[in-house]
């Protein structure tokens, strides 16, 4: 097909759509002055995309003299796309447009219990029904979903999309949330991706790391990994296992999982206050007795900020805990910047004082770290970028 008309001619509707990404608004003459392709071409070309609904007018421009140009800009409604993070306890779902720009955002409860005792069917059939009633309330339909980015707490494996190594709560589902299944379950492409790296690859395109040439995205909660990113392409290695440092051991032989996620945090508190038989009272109006009970990290994070000395001393410990692992990934990639994320790496305000000390002291390689700006959004932002990426490449190819 090469040097046919009609390859020519979608060559040339590719150069116009890339533009109109690129600059925004254009008026035709501008378009020729940036592609070199003539006015006529160019001409030629719009009327085919607006046929297409991939471009639209948007009246004269302002122009001081002589007759107006019509603008024409890219329409980034023409189709949407979402972003899926499936978390160990909750459900986030992001719709967009085509410009990434997010028009709805809901977040759901993670209910397992139904999906083990009557199968993958039941999570599916949730998840299907979560993304029916998105569409309903914003007046969409399947016809106009492109793609949907899956985001998942575990490994996805390159040539297959099955998932291994998935977080314990969601232990036992991963048949459900395999890429098979996912595309089975919905009548549009899917795309499925480990969410670390989504996350980082959100902050990367729209967050806390845009323009950083070598940054990890560190995120600790439910489980611990990373996601690191060279020049702005991820990181993967063999079987996709890059930056499955869950795995990493501590010196009591533990797995790093087991130390820094949600529940190893609460075993550290639980064993300073049974060492210690203190109270934290103020940030729990009871006793010792009922704080083992019912302490989680959200509380243990508030009584630090109300400055309670217990609870201050445990997050201390925690942070040395953290900056071990810090060192190691530090003087084996020395990445410009580290990015703390996740639902317990999140609370950035109590932790980041506390590591960049750790840093300034005790590294010999000192990367600059921050928090995510994306918070708990940072994975569906990431999903919803490479659903827009399959989505545009897949427009093209339309076009050849």
């Amino acid at each position: 097909m090469a040097g046919t008309p009609q390859y020519i001619r979608n060559l040339n509707e590719n150069l116009i759509m890339d533009a109109l990404i690129t600059q925004g608004t254009m008026s035709r003459a501008d378009i020729s002055r940036q592609t070199g392709l003539s006015k006529p071409t160019v001409s030629l070309a719009v009327e085919h995309l607006i046929d297409r609904n991939l471009v639209r007018e948007m009246g004269p421009a302002d122009n001081a003299q002589g007759r107006k140009a019509t603008l024409i800009r890219f329409n980034e409604t023409a189709y949407y796309v979402c972003g899926i993070d499936i978390g160990a306890t909750r459900i986030r779902i992001a719709l967009s447009d085509l410009n990434g720009e997010i028009i709805a955002y809901r977040t759901y409860p993670m209910v397992v219990q139904g999906a083990y005792e009557r199968g993958e069917a039941t999570m599916l059939e949730l998840l299907r029904s979560h993304m029916n009633e998105l569409l309903d309330e914003n007046h969409l339909n399947w016809d106009q979903i492109q793609c949907i980015g899956f985001g998942i707490p575990g490994v996805v494996l390159p040539e297959s999309g099955r998932i291994n190594r998935i977080v314990d709560p969601l232990a036992g589902l991963e048949e459900a949330f395999s890429l098979e299944s996912l595309s089975g379950a919905f009548p549009c492409e899917v795309i499925l991706e480990n969410d670390v790296n989504l996350a980082a690859l959100g902050e990367y395109r729209s967050g806390a790391a845009a323009g950083y040439p070598l940054f990890v995205f560190f995120s600790i909660g439910t489980g611990t990994g990373a996601g690191i990113m060279v020049h702005g392409q991820l990181l993967r290695g063999l079987g996709g296992l890059t930056g499955e440092i869950a795995e990493m051991l501590v010196d009591d032989g533990r797995r790093l999982e087991e130390v820094l996620s949600a529940d190893g945090l609460m075993q550290l508190a639980k064993d300073y206050l049974d060492q210690h038989d203190e109270l934290l009272l103020e940030a729990t109006d009871s006793g010792a007795d009922d704080l083992h009970r019912h302490l989680t990290p959200e509380k243990l994070f508030e009584a630090a900020r109300s400055g309670e000395v217990e609870a201050l001393d445990i997050l201390q410990q925690y942070s040395q805990k953290i900056a071990s692992a810090l060192r190691q990934i530090s003087v084996v990639l020395a990445p410009d910047l580290i990015v703390l994320g996740g639902g317990v790496g999140g609370n950035g305000d109590v932790l980041l004082p506390l590591l960049r000390q750790i840093i300034s002291e005790q590294f010999p390689v000192q990367p600059q770290l921050i928090c995510s700006k994306l918070g708990e959004q940072a994975v569906v932002t990431g999903a919803v970028q490479v659903a827009i990426q399959q989505t545009m490449l897949n427009l093209q190819e339309a076009m050849e």
